[in-house]
């Protein structure tokens, strides 16, 4: 019998650029809670093809990412994207690397479920480390929601 492919919870951004680093710190605070079998946290940084290992041994995608919409810090949406141009506008490198990947799957037949936590952030104006103290408030709500997604 083959063994349940996991659940993989990816969160994405550059911790180097304060807020844009919240998908990051979400998958930082879920690993220290108490997760459902088989959901394993990974840290994606900015994304790339080095996750493409992980990600194809998943059976279900869980990424968590900042996002520049216009939406008050902190809004989450739930969304279900299938393609490239499904997913919202985001700040870094990641924008393009990621999103060409989970194409690449649907063009090898694959089609993982991936859900995406997508989160508003006001436009940063400067470098830093860590999260906005608006952003961090709403930390344990965010991650909260994505607890409950995950059963």
């Amino acid at each position: 019998m083959t063994p349940a492919r996991p659940t993989l919870v990816l969160g994405i951004g550059n911790v180097l650029m304060g807020d844009e680093g919240l998908g990051v710190a979400v998958v930082e605070t879920l690993d220290r809670h108490e997760l459902p079998p088989g959901v394993e946290c990974l840290d994606g940084g900015t994304g790339g093809f080095h996750l493409l290992g992980a990600m194809q041994d998943a059976g279900r995608i869980v990424l968590v990412d900042a996002t520049v919409d216009g939406g008050d810090p902190g809004t989450v949406r739930r969304l279900e994207p299938r393609f490239s141009s499904d997913y919202p506008r985001t700040l870094t490198a990641h924008d393009i690397g990621l999103k060409d990947l989970l194409d690449a799957f649907h063009l090898l037949g694959e089609s993982p479920d991936v859900t995406l936590f997508a989160v508003s952030i006001p436009l940063p104006g400067t470098l830093g480390i860590g999260l906005s103290p608006a952003l961090a408030a709403k930390l344990p709500a965010i991650v909260q929601a994505v607890r409950d997604d995950l059963g």
